[in-house]
């Protein structure tokens, strides 16, 4: 078991579990459609998507909405930081 965290549980005291500390985020298996914000936007593939675009697009409800926000937050995610 990985070293973490012991939880016991009320209803059953015979049960532990242990929580791992800091896990490693995949964002890789966050983005299931790849390119769909993009075409939705009307963005053209191998063109940077303009930030004022984004961030109306953010604003937006739905899926729409939330590819956007998703999209702004991997923006900060950028690699040679």
């Amino acid at each position: 078991m990985p070293k973490g965290k012991k939880i016991v549980r009320k209803d059953n005291p015979n049960v532990v579990t242990e929580y791992a500390k800091g896990g490693k985020l995949d964002i890789s298996k966050a983005i299931k459609k790849p390119g769909a914000l993009r075409s939705a936007l009307g963005a053209k593939k191998g063109e940077p998507i303009p930030a004022k675009k984004l961030a109306k697009a953010a604003k937006a409800p739905g899926k729409l909405g939330q590819r956007a926000r998703f999209a702004q937050l991997l923006k900060g995610f950028k690699k040679g930081k």
